[in-house]
């Protein structure tokens, strides 16, 4: 029998990896809110049971399992003659290999299983390493409608989709777990306007919600018509449950109702992204808050300010840690900070430990002078009291040094690196900069922070610096941010040649610098905790660099 109307909620949700039981639950309120919707079919993201990625966890026949018998479970409930469900879930197959698969459960059964032909193994993803490819699909009954199900990169190569829309699908409907970086949104857009001028075949892409380690998924799904244009959008950052009524037209399906949320601008998009990559990071690992150093600097400050907005000001605890470089200004400004956020804010000097270890260490140095391993003892100093507040009370230490610093090396090991997660891991310093005034005009909604000035203007004003010595700067040792940032963008994100770089404007001895900087402080990056990847090509998966390294462009 062919239909010609149906009802689709799309399930916009946020699982957590290996929290199957959890995971199904998502799905299954999902599922009624839309049998209360009246719809007849639900659809979920990629892996939606396993949360994604799943990374080697899929290696664990246990784990796989668990997420089987989770499936059939849900396949059980459809038998209530409500909704039918679309979820992604690892599948062993007859031949004992597991699959990335899509299931189609109805009437109680598992009525179909599709497997992802094309596995991802680039940047953030590593597939081929877990999971068999499947053939290519033909589409499944629904119904009496013939639905596609090519799995998130199923859809970036033209394979899939040519064969669905050659053997008979009406419409592509895509579980999808792509991570957000900048202008990912409008890469996607134009990866489904390609698959649909390919097919002529409607669109319809669900994807996943949540923070998971390094990796935010933005959500941000939406639908296309045949003839390209938009057929609903739903939020990014936020959970959803999109209801949309399509009815057969001709040869087509069109979409009647669809609603179309506004996309955030790219500020708001960074934003939110460090925001919800911290707090699904905090909350899904089940810390009671986090502890940070207000140091009175722009780092600490946003970071603040994020976590904050992440988690609400009863469960960030900043403390000042203060030794005799530390200036009154920035004293009086980790306050107004603290005040202006609503946080706990403490002060504990460090000058006892400090000289605790040059006392200690006094005989072994004799002779010597003094350098940059005194003024880490400040850092190290700093980073043991933190830390220690974090075993006493159960908080997370937050770090917070940003993409610049730490592709130069500008951070201490065992001293501000320490802690458990970093928000602005991949914002370069101008980054910084530019979020900080923007978060002072703006509020968006669903953060839990309040509005107005959160960052005291004279914290972005003021001249960087990380009061380790007398009157120092972060410029005595590097070149303005600005240019800095320039030269780093050029190496880490787009691999230039040093040879194009100097005909960007910049000094070549300094880019030999800024690229000598980069190789050794490599030991240090693989030390740093998790942060939220914002650019395209965060320090971590995206960029494997060797350690040993003596490697230089002088060409």
């Amino acid at each position: 029998m062919i239909a010609d109307r149906f009802r689709l909620a799309v399930a916009q949700l946020n699982p957590t990896v290996g929290d199957v039981a959890g995971n199904a639950d998502l799905v299954r309120k999902a599922r009624a809110q839309a049998a209360a919707e009246g719809a007849d079919l639900v659809l979920t993201s990629e892996l939606v049971l396993a949360g994604y990625l799943p990374e080697d966890l899929v290696l664990k026949p246990a784990f796989v399992r668990r997420c089987m018998e989770a499936a059939e479970s849900l396949a059980k409930e459809t038998a209530d003659g409500g909704p039918g469900l679309i979820v992604g879930a690892p599948w062993r197959g007859e031949d004992g290999r597991v699959y990335n698969a899509a299931l189609l459960l109805d009437q109680g059964e598992i009525r179909a299983v599709r497997t992802k032909y094309d596995l991802p193994n680039y940047s953030v993803f590593d597939e081929k390493r877990v999971f068999a490819a499947g053939p290519l699909p033909g589409p499944v009954d629904f119904r009496g409608v013939r639905i596609g199900l090519p799995i998130c990169e199923d859809i970036w190569n033209d394979e899939v989709c040519e064969c669905l829309e050659e053997t008979g699908a009406e419409l592509l409907l895509v579980p999808n777990g792509s991570p957000y970086w900048e202008n990912r949104a409008e890469e996607r857009l134009q990866v489904v306007v390609s698959r649909v001028v390919q097919t002529g075949l409607p669109l319809i892409y669900c994807n996943q919600l949540g923070g998971q380690d390094e990796l935010v998924f933005d959500g941000g799904s939406f639908a296309l018509h045949a003839d390209r244009s938009l057929a609903f959008q739903l939020p990014q950052f936020e959970t959803a449950l999109g209801i949309s009524d399509w009815r057969r037209d001709g040869d087509t399906w069109i979409c009647e109702n669809g609603t179309v949320a506004k996309l955030p601008d790219l500020d708001e998009a960074n934003w939110r992204a460090c925001v919800m990559g911290l707090g699904d990071y905090v909350n899904k690992n089940g810390f009671p808050g986090v502890v940070l150093g207000l140091s009175g600097g722009i780092d600490s400050a946003i970071c603040a300010a994020m976590a904050v907005d992440a988690l609400g000001a009863d469960k960030v605890h900043a403390i000042m840690l203060p030794y005799r470089y530390t200036s009154e200004e920035s004293i009086k400004d980790a306050a107004d900070c603290a005040r202006a956020l609503g946080i706990r804010y403490d002060t504990v000097p460090i000058a006892e430990p400090v000289e605790g270890f040059a006392s200690a260490l006094s005989d072994l140095f004799a002779g010597t002078k003094e350098d940059t391993t005194e003024e880490n003892l400040q850092s190290r100093a700093r980073g043991v009291i933190l830390m220690a507040v974090s075993n006493k009370f159960g908080r997370m230490v937050m770090t917070t040094g940003n993409k610049s610093e730490m592709s130069v090396g500008y951070a201490t090991l065992y001293g501000d690196m320490n802690g458990g997660y970093n928000p602005i891991k991949d914002l370069y310093k101008t980054q910084v900069f530019h979020l900080a005034a923007w978060r002072n005009e703006n509020r968006p909604d669903g953060l839990m922070g309040p509005g107005g000035e959160v960052i005291p203007a004279n914290i972005i004003t003021k001249v960087p610096t990380a009061e380790l010595r007398e009157n120092q700067t972060d410029q005595d040792s590097l070149p303005p941010y600005d240019v800095l940032d320039d030269i780093l963008e050029c190496l880490v994100e787009d691999e230039m040649s040093v040879g194009d770089i100097e005909q960007r404007g910049h000094d070549r001895a300094l880019i030999h610098r800024i690229e000598h900087l980069l190789y050794i402080a490599e030991y240090k990056r693989r030390q740093a905790p998790p942060g939220v990847k914002i650019t395209e090509r965060n320090f971590g998966k995206d960029r494997r660099y060797p350690i040993t390294n003596r490697f230089r462009d002088r060409s």
